[in-house]
C-alpha cells in the first residue's frame, strides 16, 4: 500500500471516528455483517482510543513490540469474544475497557518501558474486556463471522493508525508528541471511567 493511498484509509477512518454519536455497546442494529463489525471499533471513542493506545505504545518501545503488541490484542480479544458468545460473564467490562484508554495512555505519557511480556500481559489483559463487549453481541448478529472479520480488520487498522503516529519518536520533537498523544489518551480514559464522555 502507497503513502497516499494509506493516508486516505487513515482520514477515512478518522472522519468516520470523528462523526459518530453511536455508543460502542448500543445492542441495536449494531451486529449485522462485515459493515457492523468493521464500523463497530471505530464507532465507540472507548475502543479508537485504547485501539490507537496499543499501536501508540508499541511504536514507542520499538521491535519487536512495534508488532507484538498489536497482534496479541487481537488474538487475546478474540478469546474474549469468545467467552462472551458462551455466555461466561466477566463483572465490570465497561470499566475495563474505560481503564484501558487510561492505563496505555499512561504507559505512553511517562514513557514506561516494561519487558516485553510484561507489557504483553498489560496489552491481553485489556484486550479481553474488548473482546467480551464484542463477544455478547455477536450471537444476535446476522452473519457472526462477516461481523468478527469486519471488527478484527477495523482493530488492526486503528493498532496501525497508532503505530504511524508512535513512529514520530524518531525525532526529538516527535517524542513530546507521542507522549502528549499518550497522555490526551490517559485523559480520555478519565473521561470514560466518569461517565462524561
Amino acid at each position: 500500500m502507497n503513502t497516499r493511498n494509506f493516508s486516505s484509509l487513515v482520514i477515512l477512518t478518522l472522519f468516520m471516528a470523528y462523526t459518530s454519536t453511536v455508543s460502542a455497546h448500543e445492542s441495536t442494529g449494531i451486529s449485522g455483517g462485515f459493515i457492523s463489525g468493521f464500523l463497530h471499533p471505530i464507532l465507540g471513542w472507548d475502543h479508537v482510543v485504547a485501539m490507537v493506545a496499543v499501536g501508540l505504545w508499541g511504536a514507542f518501545l520499538g521491535k519487536p513490540a512495534i508488532w507484538v503488541l498489536p497482534v496479541i490484542f487481537p488474538l487475546v480479544m478474540a478469546f474474549g469474544g469468545a467467552l462472551g458468545v458462551i455466555g461466561v460473564p466477566i463483572p465490570a467490562v465497561e470499566t475495563g475497557i474505560a481503564a484501558s484508554a487510561l492505563v496505555l495512555g499512561i504507559m505512553v505519557a511517562f514513557a514506561v518501558r516494561p519487558p516485553i511480556w510484561v507489557a504483553g500481559v498489560i496489552v491481553g489483559a485489556f484486550a479481553i474486556f474488548h473482546g467480551h463487549a464484542h463477544g455478547t453481541e455477536l450471537p444476535n448478529s446476522a452473519n457472526p463471522l462477516a461481523y468478527s472479520v469486519g471488527f478484527v480488520l477495523s482493530t488492526g487498522l486503528l493498532h496501525l493508525l497508532g503505530i504511524a503516529f508512535g513512529l514520530l519518536v524518531h525525532w526529538p520533537a516527535g517524542k513530546i508528541a507521542v507522549r502528549v498523544g499518550g497522555g490526551l489518551i490517559a485523559l480520555a480514559g478519565v473521561g470514560f471511567l466518569a461517565g462524561i464522555l
